[in-house]
C-alpha cells in the first residue's frame, strides 16, 4: 500500500522533506510507518545538519490519519492514507 506521509515543524526539519511517500505491506500500522521512518532518517543525518533526530520528534509528536487525530499505533492503515507528524508547538 501506498502512503503520503507529512511533516511538519520539527518533524520536517528531522527528515530534511515536506512529504515523501511510502509504500509498506497491507495491513501495517501507524507504528509500522513510523518504526520505517525512523529507521530511513537516522540519527547522524539529522544531526549533521543540526536538527533533531526524527525518533526524538515522533517520540513527542502527535498524528493525524486523514486530518482525524489517531492516538492507537497499533491501528491499521489503508492504502492512500496520509499521515500528518505533528511536533508540539510553541506560542500563544
Amino acid at each position: 500500500m501506498l502512503l503520503l506521509i507529512r511533516y511538519f515543524g520539527a518533524a520536517q526539519a528531522a527528515a530534511g522533506t515536506e512529504e515523501e511517500k511510502v509504500v509498506l505491506p497491507e495491513g501495517s500500522t501507524l507504528g509500522d510507518v513510523l518504526d520505517v521512518l525512523i529507521r530511513e532518517h537516522p540519527h547522524s543525518v539529522a544531526q549533521s545538519k543540526g536538527a533533531p533526530a526524527l525518533d526524538s520528534v515522533i517520540a513527542r509528536s502527535s498524528f493525524l490519519r486523514n486530518e482525524i487525530a489517531c492516538k492507537d499505533r497499533s491501528s491499521v492503515l489503508e492504502d492512500q492514507d496520509i499521515i500528518d507528524i505533528l511536533p508540539p508547538f510553541a506560542g500563544g
